[in-house]
This record gives structure tokens, C-alpha cells and sequence, in this order.
């Protein structure tokens, strides 16, 4: 995509600071550029046309970058796109670049901001939400060539991701393979913790609309190659292949709880928060070949750890 057909909101309560970062942007030939004094008005245009890249400063009142991070991905996962986020601010300090990090930001500028350095970022940023863009789409049409799975019992008719028995199918053969390349398999149960909780109080469709919403965001938390099944309790798993153990990073697992538990569940009855955990096991190929059903048990048992010790989130 070039400069000129980029889609660039510009999010700024000081009309300075919006017109500098503007003319920057124009004289490096972005010309698809809109500007808003708050979030507000910033999500209002983002509902009426979308914008590949949004620039908005971290310190604003009634809504900061953070909660405005928050509601674009938000409306990100409704829609099934992705929007490039880079937030503005006068500290420069690592704690504040991890925690923009952690709050689903894509990039961090120090103010006032380098006019090359600003032009440079934007480009990288459009490249990335080019990228995820790509990726859902490509999910998308995977999901369309699955649909013939329905005949074969192995779908989810709610969320539409593969279910248990499609799990253990799709296990069974990354074992085999693993086992014959001395790869790695990584099965991941993921589980909410209050399901059982909003059940009883709220009802079947409310938790229904959560598993929904956390079938999307484990689709975005892992590769579009990893596996997604619901299971027959209302857990999820998610089976990480890797052709060389060495691959296998741990951090993958921390991202998909991150993605759980750091933004609230959108429902029909309102935001309600919700936390995870995850057991998880890993088999290498040149272990002991063992069946799908096996790892599967293992996987259960480390899940079953989180139960016991309430203070652990993720059991290895």
C-alpha cells in the first residue's frame, strides 16, 4: 500500500501538536490523514471509516491513549481487522515503553517527534497492520475451507473452530510428524476460571457470547498455522507445532493468557472481566512416541495443577 492510500487518524487534545504531527506526515506524502482533539471523536471517525494507522497522544482527559488502545482493539476483534498504534509521550522511561507494550500498542514516540523518524514509523506500522490484515484474512477464507468439517462431526457449530474430536485427529498426526522429524508438539488447554460462576448466574447465552469472543482472541494470540479446538467442558485447546524444539518459547503461552486476562469480555449484560489459566505439554520427537490421547491426558493433568494452587496461572 502506498503513502498516499494510507488511512492516518491523528489523536491530540492540543491543536499544535496535531497540526505538527500532520504537516510531518503531508510532507512525506501521507495524505489520507484526519485529525480529532479526543478519543471520542477519534472512535467515532475510526466507526465511520477505519484507519490503518491511529497516532494519539498517551496524556488526554476523559480517555488516555491506553483506554483508547483498549476500545480500538476492542472494535478490532468485533471486526475481525487490525488497526497500527502509536502513542505519543514526554517519558521516555523503559517502564513506560513496557506498559504500552503490554496494553496492545504497536509503537512509542517521544514528544515532540523526529519528522523523519515519524514518517519512518508510520510506514512500519502501516506495514504491520498490512500484515495482520493479510493473516485474518487468510484465516478467514481457512475458515471457509473447513466448513465441509460439519459433515464430519469435527466443528463447533458455536464458535466455529474445531472441536475436541478434531482436536485429537489433528494431534495424532503433528505427533506422528514430530516423531518422525524430531520436532516438537505443544498442546495448550486454556480455561476460564468463572465460566462455571456466569453460568449459574447469568445464563447459557451470555456465556455463549464469551466463548465466542474467546475463540477470536486465541486466533489472534497465536500463529494462523497453530490449531484452536473447543472442548467438550467449555475449555480450549491449541496445539503449537514446531519442526525444531528449539522454537518452542514459553512466552507464547504467557501471550495467550495476556490476551485473556488484560481486557474485559464485551457481552450483552456489559464488560465483565474474566481471568485463565492454561496446562500445558510439550512433546519432543525424539522422546518415546506416545498416542494423541496420552498428551492429551497430560496436558489435562497440568491444567488440573492450576486448580489445586490457585496462585498458579500457567502449569508446565
Amino acid at each position: 500500500m502506498s503513502s498516499q492510500e494510507l488511512s492516518i487518524v491523528i489523536v491530540d487534545d492540543l491543536q499544535f501538536s496535531r497540526i505538527v504531527v500532520k504537516t510531518a506526515l503531508k510532507k512525506a506524502g501521507y495524505n489520507g490523514v484526519r485529525m480529532a482533539d479526543n478519543a471520542t471523536e477519534a472512535l467515532t471517525m475510526l466507526e465511520h471509516k477505519p484507519a490503518d494507522v491511529v497516532l494519539a497522544d498517551w496524556v488526554m482527559p476523559e480517555m488516555n491513549g491506553l483506554e483508547l488502545t483498549a476500545k480500538i482493539r476492542q472494535g478490532d476483534e468485533e471486526k475481525g481487522t487490525y488497526t497500527a498504534i502509536i502513542l505519543f509521550t514526554a517519558n521516555d522511561g523503559m517502564e513506560y515503553l513496557v506498559r504500552a507494550f503490554d496494553h496492545g500498542v504497536d509503537d512509542y514516540l517521544c514528544k515532540p517527534p523526529n519528522p523523519l523518524e515519524l514518517a519512518a514509523r508510520v510506514n512500519a506500522a502501516a506495514r504491520v497492520a498490512a500484515m495482520q490484515n493479510d493473516l485474518l484474512e487468510t484465516s478467514r477464507r481457512m475458515s471457509e475451507t473447513i466448513k465441509h468439517l460439519q459433515i464430519m462431526s469435527l466443528l463447533d457449530e458455536l464458535t466455529g473452530a474445531g472441536n475436541q474430536r478434531f482436536l485429537i485427529r489433528t494431534l495424532k498426526t503433528h505427533i506422528e510428524e514430530a516423531s518422525t522429524r524430531h520436532g516438537g508438539v505443544c498442546l495448550a488447554l486454556v480455561e476460564l476460571c468463572e465460566l462455571p460462576h456466569l453460568r449459574m448466574q447469568y445464563g447459557e447465552n451470555i456465556v455463549n457470547e464469551i466463548l465466542i469472543s474467546q475463540h477470536r482472541r486465541l486466533r489472534r494470540a497465536v500463529r494462523p498455522t497453530d490449531t484452536v479446538a473447543r472442548l467438550n467442558d467449555d475449555s480450549f485447546g491449541i496445539i503449537m507445532h514446531h519442526t525444531k524444539v528449539k522454537d518452542y518459547k514459553q512466552a507464547s503461552i504467557r501471550r495467550v493468557l495476556t490476551m485473556i486476562d488484560n481486557r474485559a469480555y464485551k457481552t450483552s449484560i456489559g464488560n465483565l472481566v474474566i481471568s485463565g489459566r492454561i496446562g500445558v505439554y510439550y512433546y519432543r520427537g525424539n522422546e518415546v512416541i506416545i498416542s494423541a490421547e496420552e498428551l492429551f491426558k497430560r496436558a489435562r493433568q497440568k491444567l488440573q495443577e492450576t486448580h489445586e494452587d490457585q496462585s498458579l496461572k500457567i502449569a508446565y
